[in-house]
């Protein structure tokens, strides 16, 4: 069986005529996708290993979507987005407390995959599944018209959200933050991030413009997009 066969495109299925797409519907057929299990791409050697537990926090009022990648064991244990120590550096970086980055009327957390997709030989997370974002995110996009920042944490989140305006790596990426936060392109604004894994800490040691330049910008256009008035 096909993945179009078990899991057709699913934004003529929740989408009433001239309306709006249900975003409850579509929350209930994300928790409910089992497509890299059933229908993995690349064949049987590629199904998932254990499980799937989809994780994806929707608005239909936030105006800030978190981008990730995908979820790690902690989060697929718990069913909670950046319920880590990636999710604490990215707090700090946003300037916020848990209870307010888990407020949906604020943060729409969406991932590219959805599921913690296993570890590789060397015990680091695999890439999200291939079968997600293709099959889920433009309706996921679609569904949440209200947002007005984007922001794309790691390549995979950068290259779906940015496309060829993407550079050759996540560094250079995030880099060039300006060319695509302040640019005029259509729809929600993007800022390129760095995954706050602890694993990127030497990164963020040998690139100290990050947090002199971009933490700045980021904060101050979250507080703004929440409706709070602490830049700091």
């Amino acid at each position: 069986m096909t993945a179009e066969t078990k899991y057709p495109p699913v934004a003529s299925m929740l989408q009433a005529t001239d309306g709006p797409i249900s975003l409850d519907l579509l929350g209930q057929a994300i928790s409910q996708c089992r497509i890299c299990r059933d229908c993995p791409a690349g064949g049987e050697a590629n199904r998932m290993p254990h499980e799937p537990r989809p994780v994806a926090y929707l608005s239909s009022t936030a105006r800030v979507l978190i981008a990730g990648q995908a979820p790690g064991l902690r989060v697929h244990e718990s069913g909670v987005p950046f319920n880590d120590a990636s999710g604490d550096r990215l707090r700090q970086w946003l300037g916020i407390d848990r209870d307010t980055f888990y407020d949906r009327t604020l943060f729409a957390i969406v991932p590219m995959g959805f599921c913690f997709p296993g570890y590789d030989a060397a015990g680091h997370d695999l890439p999200p599944r291939r079968e997600c974002a293709p099959h889920w995110r433009q309706t996921v996009m679609q569904a949440m018209p209200q947002v007005e920042l984007i922001l794309a944490i790691g390549q995979y989140a950068q290259a779906w959200h940015l496309g060829t305006r993407r550079a050759r790596t996540m560094t250079e990426t995030v880099e060039r933050w300006r060319d695509v936060f302040f640019s005029n392109a259509p729809g929600p604004r993007v800022l390129p991030l760095p995954h706050p894994s602890w694993r990127n800490s030497g990164w963020l040691k040998r690139h100290p413009w990050f947090e002199d330049e971009v933490l700045p910008a980021l904060r101050r256009d979250v507080s703004l997009l929440i409706g709070r008035n602490d830049f700091s």
